[in-house]
């Protein structure tokens, strides 16, 4: 196991990606589908390249491009709400766990500053 695969920001929002490929599954606005999953995958890709990186600075830019993609994909989740392509509750799902994600990078980007 890697190092970045124990942390649980990179744990939940590969979860998130996960379940925005699920909820996506049969939306036939493809580029709409290929942008909000571009999103999802942006976020933990982002945190493991951050964590694989050899330093704090380099590591702390990975976190915010992570944590920018999650701002990202919380404004396609509600996009996605409001077209009709994901159901309210989902939609609500989603947002909080993008929320989730985005006070953990927070807290992990306080952290690696020290």
């Amino acid at each position: 196991m890697m190092k970045f695969e124990k942390l649980v920001v990179w744990q939940v929002s590969f979860r998130l990606a996960e379940e925005v490929y699920a909820v996506t599954k049969s939306c036939r606005d493809y580029s709409f589908r290929d942008q909000i999953r571009r999103s999802a995958l942006s976020v933990p890709s982002n945190i493991a390249e951050g964590t694989e990186r050899g330093s704090d600075k380099d590591s702390i830019r990975f976190l915010y491009y992570a944590k920018g993609s999650t701002g990202e994909l919380l404004t396609q989740i509600k996009l996605g709400v409001r077209f009709g392509y994901i159901g309210q509750n989902k939609g609500n799902q989603l947002e909080s766990e993008c929320y989730q994600v985005s006070k953990m990078l927070v807290g992990l980007i306080k952290h690696r500053k020290i």
